[in-house]
């Protein structure tokens, strides 16, 4: 969605907008619940549909975060902050920037494991874009939707290796989804400019294949020369709808992660932040404890634990900085 945001006589900023009544509460981007005033009720025609009792944005911030306080269990918490994400955004990342401690590990890790786990049961809204291996021919059209316009930051993942939970096919779409929330939340891009995708290439999951509430494409996981034709047909596509966007790859099982990474960190603006987000942030732990022992990193013995994405990332990450250093 476009936005056409303009500055008044005073400097400050608004958006135009061409939409009233319930087309305007019912669009999540726009909706200020009972925190319209009453000379937006006139000139939005929302007298009569929103409640007659206006409440700042601040007590609305609060009494939301009390409900999701009050809630019985952290799923329930995940489940009540992406509905409010779906109805009134500009709530959901207040109540974020508010209380980002608190509210962090409800968006994203460690809930949003259990939340992709129960992603088919606690799914209400469509959120994200779905690419499924069926629909390979059809990705430039799904695509070409105005409401991703102004795209500027994908994260996509395919949903095999989603923290340590294994395969959790199109349920992984809980990632993407969580982790824009927090590129908005904690680094301010406005959600407009985020995508989140899951590359739908079927699942090795047995539990979620016989699940009747499962929402992903009901087949043995594609692998070989048939997955990277897939992917390199979405890479393509997102080249030619966004060639300036910023595409992050996220819980990619080991044995593709590293390789779509090689093959593609030359063809646009790529990352994935299991092998590099995380091995940048661990090796700068190591130099900031390496400055305070005194002790230079090349004389420095190190052992990573296990061979994954993460693992191998952090140790390529480990043998440049050593070699910087001399």
């Amino acid at each position: 969605m476009k936005l056409n945001i303009k500055r008044d006589e005073t400097g400050q900023k608004y958006i135009e907008v061409d939409v009233s009544g319930y087309d305007l509460i019912n669009n999540p981007v726009l909706n200020k619940g009972r925190s319209f005033t009453a000379e937006e009720r006139i000139a939005f025609r929302l007298r009569g549909i929103v409640p007659p009792a206006y409440l700042p944005p601040s007590e609305i911030v609060d009494k939301n975060y009390q409900i999701v306080v009050n809630s019985p269990s952290d799923l329930e918490r995940h489940i009540y902050l992406r509905n409010l994400q779906d109805r009134n955004e500009t709530l959901f990342y207040a109540l974020l920037d508010k209380y980002t401690e608190q509210i962090m590990p409800l968006v994203y890790t460690p809930t949003v494991g259990l939340a992709c786990q129960k992603f088919g049961q606690i799914y209400r809204r469509a959120r994200g874009v779905f690419i499924s291996y069926p629909n390979r021919d059809y990705i430039d059209e799904i695509l070409d939707h105005i409401h991703f316009d102004d795209t500027e930051v994908i994260v996509v993942s395919d949903g095999e290796r989603i923290l340590g939970l294994g395969d959790q096919g199109a349920g992984g779409m809980g990632i993407p989804i969580g982790k824009l929330s927090l590129y908005t939340g904690c680094a301010g891009i406005a959600p407009n400019k985020t995508l989140p995708i899951i590359l739908d290439v079927g699942t090795d999951n047995q539990e979620l294949l016989d699940d009747p509430l499962y929402l992903g494409w009901r087949h043995k996981r594609v692998r070989g020369q048939e997955y990277d034709d897939f992917v390199d047909k979405f890479v393509q596509a997102i080249k030619r709808r966004f060639p300036n966007v910023l595409l992050q790859w996220e819980d990619f099982a080991q044995n593709n992660a590293l390789k779509l990474l090689n093959r593609y960190k030359d063809q646009l603006c790529t990352f994935n932040d299991d092998i590099q987000g995380t091995a940048s942030i661990v090796v700068g732990a190591l130099l900031s404890a390496i400055n305070a022992s005194g002790v230079p990193l090349e004389q420095q013995k190190i052992t990573v634990v296990g061979a994954g994405s993460a693992g191998v990332g952090i140790s390529n990450l480990i043998v440049d900085a050593m070699v910087d250093a001399g």
